[in-house]
């Protein structure tokens, strides 16, 4: 995937994984790319999402979640589907989809230990595919 142009990332409540890429993709790539994210549905930010992103000093998203209702999809040059209900409603919206299977950490149970590890394995594992695609701003 050459070139980052514009990204947005999508998941399925918009509170997990897509905002977490998108502020990983922010911190990597630098203002001068445009990203968002959005989910088939809208949720609340997750808590745990913030903790992790300030463990790494990366500003959460300002914005409160939102559905691709909201998105222009056919505006982005990348669209990257992060579940299989969010790569299917972004081709619905006619978008030509990258699929990055990422596992769910609230799937995770156990202590908040447990549950801040799963939070961590996936913030590290997008932040190498935002690299291996994107390259470093």
């Amino acid at each position: 995937m050459a070139g980052a142009g514009s990204i947005l990332f999508a998941c399925n409540m918009n509170s997990v994984r897509s905002p977490m890429a998108e502020a990983l993709a922010k911190d990597i790539l630098g203002p001068e790319v445009h990203i968002e994210s959005c989910g088939v549905f809208a949720g609340i930010l997750d808590p745990f999402v913030a903790r992790v992103l300030e463990e790494e000093g990366i500003p959460i998203p300002s914005r409160d979640p939102q559905t691709f209702a909201k998105v222009e999809v056919d505006k982005f040059d990348h669209v990257i589907a992060l579940t299989p209900e969010a790569a299917a409603e972004a081709r619905r919206a006619g978008a030509k989809v990258t699929y990055w299977d990422t596992p769910n950490p609230t799937d995770v149970r156990g202590s908040d230990l447990d549950v801040l590890a799963a939070y961590r394995t996936c913030l590290h594992g997008l932040r190498a595919k935002i690299k291996e695609a994107f390259g470093e701003g």
